[in-house]
């Protein structure tokens, strides 16, 4: 791409002295200190990238320095397809001429900065913008002028994915779905704290496929929701919606729905959306469930009568108040404790990693059942999306998995100059770290050229996290392998298979303790419910294949685990696994009391 003014004279011209503090010397040497501030850009024109990524502890000061806003050299850059700028206290507002400059963006980053109350000036129109996340800022209303760009004619006629999770909005804009995609020209008024109107009216939004609004204040979602026939995503957490309509079983591609941290009048909706699959909910919604219903909606003293007239029957056969819960959806876990365990695995950290990724939580899960059909699958799916999203794709925290079998304690984790250490990475021939991360580094430039763009895949995403360290962490096993080289990739030697049925897992975070219990609570959940789903399923297929216990095996003795003849399913054992300092002294054991304190009810651990 071509510069423009002063860069082109940067370029050609000599530098020359001279003594005057203002005229076309100040001005070159203002171009000069702004290439200077940000050499990414120059990077991204020299090499005719078409993704660049902003971010990094240098990132805030600089964009201060530029007003509180993007530097305007960026928006010379028209060949971008991706442009992600996150993690920045002082970007309040993206600054004019994003829409002009970047006519062929298909995917807009701004998450986690301090973007609001507005948009000033709005973001469109973007023509190709697919995919817009506007998650974890300030943002408290998007009025026309200052919101998501113009709906005459549409600004973001292809969006198909939207993100507004974590800001302080009450309402959207009414025009969006107009911004989005044509409809309605007529306005639609809506209540506070709703989604309008005018989102959902009939081929509104006909390419939209994620819909993310989580940890805002919405009260109400419109039945109409399921006018969005290509909804496949749909993430409502932590707002303040009471009912959940019926309808939306209606959306005939939904795969995945989150409705956790919502204080719903229906107390069993409210416990299954805590933690079953994301089809037994819209099941569930299908049938009717209770509170808000389809058709005419009936009376609370109807509707109460039958809750009580169901509790007096469950009292009568004998089933105790625990029964109210329903018994398919109970998942089980069992916490052993380091004196119930003589073979407790113990991790030992030693001082270097304070530097470099200082936090780490471990925990051995056994009783996994991943033989049966794509159970293996949904468990590797599982840890991606929660890397993805709890983890925001690896910077605040990093999962590890490995087959127990094959890990010898007691383990290290250590800091090591990248040429000191090598591991078999999964897929690959041993290596050492230094020339893993090269190799990862060409490989990634190899793809940009071959598909012509700078998206990249798998293990590539994630080099940046490494840019500046002098030492990388990594876990040792007793034989002196490194099984686990965090953010990037773990060991072949310890690679779950389908036969694995105990786990080790390990969450390493350079933020925060409490976020690695927190995604270890999380994983260990997830675990949970795809043990549930694959037993439930076993043992439906058992009835007409009688071979099928032969090859799947069984878990543990329900027998040996008090409190598992509950519901006649079988708990996963959850390890406590000690974290220590090189004198021995304890710095984390999990799951401690405090951890695993799940406030579903469906979920009963056993101390």
């Amino acid at each position: 791409m071509a510069l423009s003014g002063p860069d082109r004279k940067l370029r050609r011209m000599p530098r020359k002295r001279t003594g005057r503090g203002c005229g076309s010397g100040g001005a070159m040497a203002a171009a000069a200190a702004v290439s200077e501030a940000w050499p990414e850009l120059d990077l991204a024109e020299r090499e005719r990238r078409r993704e660049l990524l902003l971010t990094g502890p240098g990132l805030e000061e600089r964009v201060r320095a530029a007003g509180g806003r993007l530097p305007p050299r960026l928006f010379t850059l028209p060949l971008l397809h991706y442009l992600e700028v996150s993690g920045c206290g002082s970007l309040r507002e993206p600054g004019p001429g994003l829409a002009q400059g970047l006519p062929q963006l298909h995917s807009l980053v701004l998450r986690r900065n301090a973007l609001g109350p507005g948009l000033s000036p709005e973001l469109g129109p973007l023509p190709a913008l697919r995919v817009l996340d506007l998650s974890g800022n300030a943002l408290e209303a998007l009025p026309p002028g200052q919101g998501l760009g113009p709906a005459e004619p549409p600004g973001l006629p292809q969006l198909q994915s939207l993100n507004l999770s974590g800001n302080r909005l009450r309402e959207l804009p009414a025009d969006l779905a107009r911004c989005a995609a044509p409809a309605d020209p007529q306005p639609h008024r809506q209540p506070p704290d709703a989604f309008p109107a005018a989102l959902f009216l009939p081929g509104a939004l006909p390419l939209l496929s994620e819909l993310a609004a989580a940890d805002n204040c919405l009260r109400e979602l419109s039945p109409d929701i399921a006018h969005l026939a290509s909804l496949k995503t749909l993430d409502l957490s932590n707002n303040q919606l009471s009912e959940i309509p019926a309808e939306l079983a209606d959306c005939p591609k939904l795969k995945d729905i989150n409705f956790r941290g919502n204080r719903l009048r229906d107390k069993r909706l409210e416990k299954m959306v805590s933690g079953c699959q994301t089809r037994s909910i819209l099941e569930y919604l299908r049938a009717g469930g209770r509170g808000r219903c389809r058709g005419k909606a009936e009376g609370p003293d109807k509707e109460e009568g039958r809750r009580k007239r169901r509790e007096r029957k469950k009292r009568e056969s004998g089933e105790g108040a625990d029964a109210v819960v329903d018994e398919a959806s109970r998942l089980l876990l069992r916490v052993l404790h380091v004196s119930e365990n003589p073979s407790l695995l113990t991790v030992r950290a030693s001082p270097e990693v304070r530097d470099v990724r200082p936090f780490f939580v471990g925990a051995v899960v056994r009783g996994m059942d991943l033989q049966p059909g794509n159970a293996l699958k949904r468990f590797l799916s599982c840890q991606t999306k929660l890397h993805e999203d709890l983890c925001e794709k690896r910077t605040v925290a990093t999962i590890a998995t490995h087959d127990l079998g094959a890990v010898r304690g007691p383990l290290l984790y250590a800091a090591r100059p990248p040429q000191d250490f090598k591991i078999i990475p999964l897929g690959r021939r041993e290596v050492k770290a230094k020339d893993l991360v090269r190799q990862l580094q060409l490989e990634a430039e190899e793809h940009r050229k071959q598909k012509k763009r700078q998206n990249v895949s798998g293990l590539h995403r994630y080099l940046h996290l490494l840019d500046g360290k002098e030492h990388y962490p990594c876990l040792v096993d007793a034989d002196g392998d490194v099984i686990s080289f965090p953010p990037i990739t773990n060991s072949e030697k310890t690679k779950i298979k389908k036969t694995t049925s105990d786990l080790f897992l390990e969450v390493t975070s350079a933020a925060s303790l409490q976020i690695c219990k927190d995604i270890m609570d999380a994983l260990i959940l997830k675990m949970a419910e795809i043990n549930k789903y694959t037993l439930e399923n076993r043992e439906e297929s058992s009835l007409s294949d009688p071979e099928s216990d032969a090859v799947c095996g069984h878990g543990l003795d329900p027998k040996a685990t008090p409190g598992a003849e509950v519901t006649g399913s079988t708990p996963l054992v959850v390890e406590q696994v000690r974290v220590v300092d090189e004198e021995g002294h304890l710095k984390v054991v999990y799951p401690s009391k405090m951890d695993l304190d799940f406030a579903a009810a469906h979920v009963t651990v056993l101390r």
